[in-house]
């Protein structure tokens, strides 16, 4: 299922400032990533979910593989994520398949991604 366009952007203007005071916050399961433009070489933050593993978190691409964000982290093939206050310096970041990703997710997050077919996961490693 494709999230419209019009979702998108209202979640990029608007929803995305208070997701983000979540995350720097440390509220669960917020988090931020911090990356870098793979063409303007500029900082950004993009609040995101994220669902802690051992040495890592799995992350639902809810808008696929295409979006900025995720462009820039696989480019630099780095990133920092701010998960309840505390940084991680990721220096692994890894395709999931769905079947791979899906028991890491708590219950009713994992019965939504079912059920909107979500297809794009990611693992990202930290270095304890």
């Amino acid at each position: 299922m494709k999230i419209p366009d019009g979702v998108r952007t209202f979640n990029k203007h608007y929803l995305n400032r208070l997701t983000g005071k979540l995350a720097r916050a440390g509220l669960s399961p917020f988090a931020m990533v911090y990356h870098v433009g793979r063409r303007s070489a500029k900082q950004y933050a993009t609040p995101i979910w994220v669902f802690p593993i051992a040495g890592g978190f799995i992350i639902a691409l809810t808008y696929g593989t295409h979006v900025d964000w995720y462009r820039n982290v696989l480019s630099a093939g780095q990133c920092r994520i701010l998960y309840q206050r505390q940084e991680y310096a990721i220096t692994s970041i890894e395709p999931l398949e769905r079947a791979t990703a899906l028991p890491h997710f708590p219950w009713f997050v994992g019965s939504v991604v079912r059920f909107i077919g979500m297809q794009d996961f990611v693992r990202m490693a930290y270095q304890p």
